[in-house]
């Protein structure tokens, strides 16, 4: 899915969910416990709840590989399953690799051939040479951290450099030469809104995607007014706010209200920018 197609998908649904997949057995209702595959069995239900709803899927690696291979299945079963109920659909792993050389071509195998995945979110730490297996893969996307909401982000992100600039604004400028704007997405978090239009500044043609709405505080209001641009250009996740919303046995229809309510808002948005 390349950007002008990722946009026609926002266009058609009226919106720039992304769905997070953060499932952690011990907050899933109980009830699902019974089931051979808990976790993907309340995936399943989510992914039925709100695929109307959202233009993307966002599963942390995190939550599936601390279950070992069952994980791992999980996971796969989770992917093919999105895959089988919709073809309008964007799928990331939010895996935040880093490495380089065989290791990180090894990765983007994983990511896009063995898992099916459209983008994968990944550090740049160690440079160029940790992205560029990925971008061997067409039709993929290489999401990079830049700016996050966490408080020790400014351990490193804010550091000035001899012109003061700082850290994450060296990584945006850096990261555009290394693929086209159908390659190379940055994470920005929603809790930074107020930095959004310097990001756009820097970063005016790229993707990309706000963490950080509903529990962990962040307003679509701002991110649509300082991040949105001619395409849209966001990919707004929301993992908490949706999934667990309810714990009971109607968390599959709260999801869905919860979805509902983030894709009605972001039609306003769309709209009065004059992108639907």
């Amino acid at each position: 899915m390349n950007r002008k197609e990722l946009f026609q998908l926002i266009q058609k649904k009226m919106s720039f969910l992304c769905v997070g997949l953060d499932t952690d057995i011990n907050k899933i209702p109980k009830h699902l416990l019974a089931s051979d595959d808990p976790v993907f069995e309340f995936n399943k239900q989510i992914v039925d709840a709100t695929h109307l709803s959202a233009v993307a899927y966002k599963p942390n690696l995190a939550f599936y590989e601390s279950m070992g291979s069952s994980g791992w299945d999980s996971l796969e079963k989770t992917v093919n399953y999105i895959r089988s109920v919709t073809s309008d659909i964007f799928i990331m792993a939010d895996a935040k690799r880093g490495d380089i050389g065989n290791t990180s071509a090894m990765y983007a195998r994983t990511f896009f051939s063995r898992y099916d995945f459209d983008a994968v979110t990944l550090a740049p730490y160690m440079g160029f040479d940790t992205v560029s297996p990925f971008l061997e893969f067409k039709g993929r996307w290489s999401i990079i951290l830049a700016l996050t909401s966490n408080k020790s982000a400014a351990d490193f992100q804010y550091i000035n450099d001899q012109t003061n600039k700082p850290l994450f604004e060296n990584v945006l400028e850096t990261a555009q030469n290394w693929g086209t704007t159908d390659q190379i997405m940055f994470v920005v978090g929603a809790t930074k809104a107020e930095l959004l239009k310097n990001v756009r500044k820097i970063a005016p043609n790229n993707f990309l995607l706000v963490p950080g709405i509903g529990a962990q505080g962040g307003s679509l209001e701002e991110v649509a007014k300082y991040g949105m641009n001619d395409h849209c250009g966001l990919l707004v996740n929301s993992s908490r706010g949706i999934i667990y919303a309810s714990a009971e046995k109607d968390f599959a229809a709260v999801a869905q209200e919860k979805a509902v309510e983030l894709q009605k808002e972001m039609e306003v948005y769309l709209k009065s920018f004059r992108l639907i």
